[in-house]
């Protein structure tokens, strides 16, 4: 399908320096065309936030079924890529969390149960579909996610110091996990249960992903792209077979065929 750059926009949005630690970005894409369009969102591991006006925006599940997206959804942790389509006439805009960002706003409620979901369904309360109404009046993007901005502010519970130490632990020698249990005297289970509570994965689980971003950041940025020998080393792969395990984990794909198909593919990080 060929798209109509004039008519088919999207794009991120960057978040103010106060919002940092909740939001990565925001992103919004509109489609005027005629035909649907489809795309892949890789995994990001983060919890996402979708406003969907105009036309209903479709989600594939894994399990192959259709979702519409009805105003607004809750989706995470996006731990696998999927598909998502934009009718003609259709508009996203999308609020990522960061790091702990969704349990300090939802409090402990675990979407591995519930995704995808409404989100007044997670609050008990209606404020989602007004907030939907409220950003439907307005036209300009960056005025809606201002509001988001705002709009977050009262529900937004203090870091919990553990969360906050597994955020900010950069020694790439130690393993966070017992280094922090044995800085704060707890156990090392405690602490794992704290980081899957807060984050929503544990650190093994985002270690692999972050092995496997950086070896999609490397294949962007290499003017060789089939060079994967380079590519295994340099993102810590045992050899190509363990490469080729994470892109059919991660996206179902070879990376051979990613390559062919990265044109559709949206990332998230970049």
């Amino acid at each position: 399908m060929t798209q109509n750059s004039e008519t088919y926009h999207n794009f991120r949005i960057a978040v103010p320096a106060d919002y940092e630690n909740v939001f990565s970005h925001f992103y919004f894409a509109e489609n005027q065309t005629n035909e649907r369009i489809t795309k892949t969102l890789l995994p990001s591991y983060q919890t996402i936030l979708i406003f969907s006006f105009g036309t209903k925006t479709l989600l594939n599940s894994e399990e192959n079924t259709q979702i519409e997206i009805d105003k607004c959804l809750v989706l995470g942790t996006i731990r696998k890529a999927f598909e998502y389509s934009l009718p003609p006439q259709s508009k996203i805009l999308v609020a990522n969390f960061k790091d702990d960002a969704f349990y300090r706003f939802f409090g402990n409620i675990s979407l591995t149960k519930h995704s995808p979901i409404h989100p007044d369904k997670l609050l008990r309360e209606n404020c989602f579909t007004s907030l939907w109404y409220e950003l439907h009046r307005m036209d300009n993007v960056e005025e809606q996610v201002n509001y988001i901005l705002e709009f977050c502010k009262p529900y937004l519970l203090q870091r919990d110091k553990i969360a906050e130490q597994l955020i900010k632990f950069k020694e790439q020698s130690l393993n966070p996990i017992k280094a922090i249990a044995s800085h704060n005297n707890q156990t090392e289970r405690t602490i794992q249960l704290k980081q899957k509570i807060h984050f929503g994965y544990s650190v093994k689980e985002i270690n692999r992903y972050e092995r496997f971003l950086k070896a999609i950041e490397n294949i962007a940025s290499k003017a060789t792209k089939e060079d994967w020998f380079t590519i295994i080393n340099d993102c810590g792969y045992y050899d190509q077979s363990q490469l080729i395990s994470d892109f059919k984990h991660y996206l179902n794909l070879s990376p051979t065929k990613y390559l062919k198909f990265q044109q559709d593919i949206c990332n998230p990080i970049n």
